[in-house]
């Protein structure tokens, strides 16, 4: 199957959806350690892009974790335990890093057991990060796919809870509240552009693996009211979200080999594909070279990026690169782009 490099749809501008039910940024605050992620304005990257206005949302460091993962996976476990008091021992996952590194902290915190399991071709400073936060991981000789099928079962023979960020048919409520999770980083968002005395972003470009991200920024900018346009970025060696657009349909695509290993992912989120069909404008793919580019951009303004968090600056940049593409997005030399970072360097190298 050829996989188109780009995608357009403007008409997702016009399409709405609800808000979300709950209130997580309000659940965030609350926690130890809560502050508001930088985002950052960079002139220079503003310049090269050709646009009024540039920023990054800089994820390096979020409660303590090297990625936007624990709101997440905080609240959901938050939402989960809600529901069932006292009856939770133990937090099942599957992970590249980052989801797998926030459930086992998360899990720590409140006095539980995380049993995490990684696919292989995760490097082992992240494998050991999250077992320093206690928790039993297994290595597994299996795609990211394998190992998220893998942590079902466990938790289903064990009795777990498996609190993980991607969903399929009869396994959604806690993807759901992952996705709600998220909320918070945009709210942040809208409140830094307000601070800046901008009323909101022209385009915000995000990174994808199983969607999740995406999904939630969606919903937030299609919640009526002015709409910004989205742009996923993913791997060309894990293209699911641009292939899946292009045929109508939810695709899985073999995965291979990137450095952007939070993004190798080869199937989305059942909850996120319904959500990207009708309300993302575009989606484009980039090199481990593009997204290599990137980092030493945004290291030139002191922002450090793992290549999944780079990748949504490398995305923005081949999407803006080409006239066509700057009209099917509405952006001209006026226009505030905002870019989703959504990882340090590598001990937060992974995104799911």
């Amino acid at each position: 199957m050829a996989i188109p490099a780009w995608y357009c749809r403007p008409a997702a501008r016009r399409w709405t959806c609800p808000p979300v039910s709950g209130d997580p940024t309000a659940f965030h605050r609350g926690l130890d350690g809560y502050a508001p992620t930088p985002l950052v304005a960079v002139p220079h990257i503003a310049e090269q892009l050709g646009v009024g206005r540039a920023y990054v949302k800089d994820e390096s460091t979020r409660l303590g974790l090297p990625a936007f993962k624990v709101l997440g996976a905080s609240w959901a476990i938050h939402r989960a335990l809600e529901e069932s008091p006292g009856e939770v021992t133990t937090l099942v996952t599957a992970t590249d890093g980052n989801h797998g590194h926030a459930v086992a902290r998360t899990a720590r915190l409140l006095g539980l057991n995380a049993e995490v399991f990684v696919p292989r071709g995760v490097e082992p400073v992240v494998v050991a990060a999250i077992g320093g936060e206690g928790a039993d991981v297994t290595v597994l000789d299996a795609a990211y796919d394998d190992a998220v099928a893998t942590a079902a079962h466990a938790a289903e023979r064990t009795g777990g809870l498996l609190i993980q960020d991607t969903a399929w048919p009869g396994y959604e409520r806690v993807p759901g509240w992952i996705v709600d999770g998220y909320t918070t980083l945009l709210d942040e968002i809208d409140a830094q552009l307000a601070d800046a005395m901008l009323g909101g972003p022209d385009l915000v470009a995000v990174p994808v693996g199983v969607g999740s991200l995406a999904q939630a920024v969606v919903r937030h900018y299609r919640r009526g009211g002015r709409a910004p346009a989205v742009l996923s970025v993913e791997p060309t060696a894990a293209p699911c979200t641009i292939a899946s657009l292009d045929a109508g349909e939810p695709v899985t695509v073999p995965t291979g080999t990137t450095s952007m290993a939070g993004l190798n992912c080869g199937t989305l989120s059942s909850l996120a594909w319904p959500v990207l069909r009708d309300g993302l404008d575009a989606a484009v793919t980039v090199t481990d070279d593009d997204t290599a580019s990137a980092i030493e951009q945004l290291a030139a303004a002191d922002i450090a990026a793992g290549p999944s968090g780079a990748a949504s600056l490398a995305g923005t940049t081949s999407a803006l690169a080409k006239p066509s593409r700057r009209d099917d997005l509405g952006v001209d030399d006026g226009s505030t782009v905002v870019v989703l970072s959504t990882e340090g360097p590598l001990a937060g190298r992974s995104g799911k």
